[in-house]
């Protein structure tokens, strides 16, 4: 009874703040573009690869047919986004005499521009989580000097595992991950402390994801070729096991460490031995990289933008499988989102014309560090001040239609009860994220633009099992756990047995909050104990009410 609920709801979604009634998104068009974006002939869509081309030109078409206006740089289509591209070979890696095999014991990679990996006999230094936060009391460094020494990091934050008796309980959210909890803020900061480099002791649980996905890349790395951000030498990740033998051959026990790190006295602690040696070649290209932008002008208050957002880059060719496949097709990750913000953007063209103006963004080098996005943020096209929020559709559910829709991130903002409003008009409910620990909500393409202020909504559905019309929760707990088995790999394909219409009725809600902006005159706000809401208060008088 609730599916037929849910499918009159999103099929007779009235009008929209006065406007007249738009078209509700089909589940077989999502399909057919996604089956497009994910098919070899796009080669898993790796930016700087021919891949791009295909990719960027496809849907530019598919902007233009739909009516809508370039709204990238200087009037075009894209916003160009240079990148560094990197690919490490095979070589060797020596730990405290003991060789560590890459892929399996090791994974490294590099952004630097340079013709090869060499590092030799760089001592290694145990700094826990990693983690300076003055503002929670905490700093693992110590004032510990790390020049031309490899940081030892563990992964999340440091209250992840934290019992009762422990200093961390509490200090960072419990098991929901803060940005210190994450690998982009480990190498960041010890690249700022002038380390040469950073290893994270993978661990599934705190990371999110198994060792498959983080040697997924192959190697290749990609950033923004912008010489004045510093970064380490080589970076990576030690699988867990191989993370015990290193701490054991230098006497330490790592349970034991990782427990000292829970505490607010933790000092980082040396691995006495050789140290890291590595000498691996590197082969480095750049790319021209692009975002590619649409926008349809507002009627009333143009400057003031909502901002739809996914990213179309996927991790393109690599190894084989055990089927010989080699393409990463990432149709999940991300082009079911892109067929998403396609669809809003045509319902958009469609629409009588809006007060404020609706930009639809499709991202590059999101799989790389939110490249594209974080791009457009430090060179915004739209001023962020006056941008009104940045929706983002990042994996969506492919099992059918659900009583709820997961949001990742609750309580940050007041969007999510405008996100609640839309369930409720579609007989759902709002579910917050069941995995608060992956840290997701700083994994995804509008973190860009929270960090800047942006008021943000994300649906990410990896970020727990949704409660399936057919099957509830259990179901949904499939689901979720066969997809995860493919996150990042040659399974991420398009298949004709999806059932696309719970991922539809996603888009209708991120598709209503985001009319029911464009013809309202609303700014979202962040919660008073978000981390973002002072750095938007900054910019306060830049808006109107």
């Amino acid at each position: 009874m609730l599916y037929r609920a849910v499918l009159a709801a999103v099929a007779s979604a009235g009008a929209v703040a006065g406007q007249a009634q738009d078209v509700s998104t089909q589940p077989e068009r999502l399909s057919a573009d996604v089956r497009t974006l994910a098919s070899p002939a796009f080669e898993g869509r790796a930016p700087g690869t021919p891949g791009e081309e295909k990719t960027v030109a496809w849907l530019i078409a598919q902007l233009k047919a739909a009516g809508l206006e370039p709204g990238g740089a200087d009037g075009s289509w894209t916003q160009p986004v240079p990148l560094i591209r990197t690919k490490v070979g095979q070589g060797e890696v020596v730990a405290n005499d003991t060789p560590l095999a890459p892929g399996r014991d090791v994974y490294l990679s590099t952004v630097r521009p340079q013709s090869r990996l060499r590092v030799t006999k760089a001592p290694l230094v145990f700094v826990g989580y990693g983690v300076s936060a003055p503002e929670r009391r905490w700093d693992d460094f110590k004032g510990v000097d790390l020049r031309g020494k490899v940081a030892v990091f563990l992964i999340n934050d440091p209250d992840f595992e934290a019992g009762s008796g422990d200093d961390a309980a509490g200090r960072f959210g419990g098991r929901r991950m803060t940005y210190y909890g994450r690998w982009t803020y480990k190498f960041e900061e010890a690249a700022r402390r002038g380390a040469i480099g950073a290893l994270i002791i993978h661990d599934t649980p705190g990371a999110g994801y198994g060792w498959a996905t983080v040697t997924a890349p192959g190697g290749e790395n990609y950033d923004v070729a912008d010489p004045s951000m510093p970064r380490v030498a080589v970076q990576g990740w030690i699988e867990g096991s191989a993370a015990n033998r290193l701490f054991a051959k230098a006497g330490l026990d790592l349970a034991a460490m990782r427990a000292a790190a829970r505490r607010a006295d933790f000092r980082p602690v040396p691995l006495k031995g050789t140290g890291l040696s590595v000498d691996l070649p590197v082969t480095v290209t750049r790319a021209q990289s692009r975002n590619v932008i649409a926008k349809r002008t507002g009627r009333s208050r143009p400057e003031e933008t909502i901002i739809y957002g996914a990213h179309w880059d996927a991790y393109g060719q690599g190894l084989p499988d055990a089927e010989g496949r080699t393409v990463r097709p990432g149709a999940n990750d991300d082009a079911l989102g892109v067929a998403g913000v396609l669809a809003i953007a045509r319902a958009a063209a469609k629409a009588p014309l809006m007060a404020r103006t609706q930009v639809f963004a499709l991202w590059t080098g999101e799989e790389r560090g939110l490249l594209g996005s974080e791009t457009y943020a430090a060179h915004p096209i739209y001023p962020l001040a006056t941008t009104v929020a940045n929706l983002t559709l990042d994996i969506l559910q492919t099992a059918g239609p659900s009583h709820d829709v997961l949001l990742v991130g609750s309580g940050q903002n007041s969007l999510e009860d405008q996100l609640a409003a839309a369930a409720k008009a579609q007989g759902r409910i709002v579910t917050p994220e069941a995995l608060p620990e992956r840290g997701l909500f700083y994994r995804a393409d509008h973190f860009s633009l929270a960090r800047r202020g942006v008021p943000t909504l994300l649906l990410m559905a990896i970020s727990g099992a949704p409660d399936l019309v057919d099957g509830g929760r259990v179901a949904g707990q499939r689901w979720l756990d066969a997809y995860m088995r493919c996150y990042h790999q040659t399974c991420d394909a398009w298949s004709p047995s999806w059932n696309l219409a719970g991922a539809a009725a996603d888009v209708d809600l991120i598709r209503r909050v985001g009319f029911d902006l464009a013809a309202g005159h609303d700014w979202p706000t962040w919660r008073a104990q978000s981390e973002f809401a002072a750095i938007r208060a900054k910019s306060d008088a830049d808006r109107t009410r």
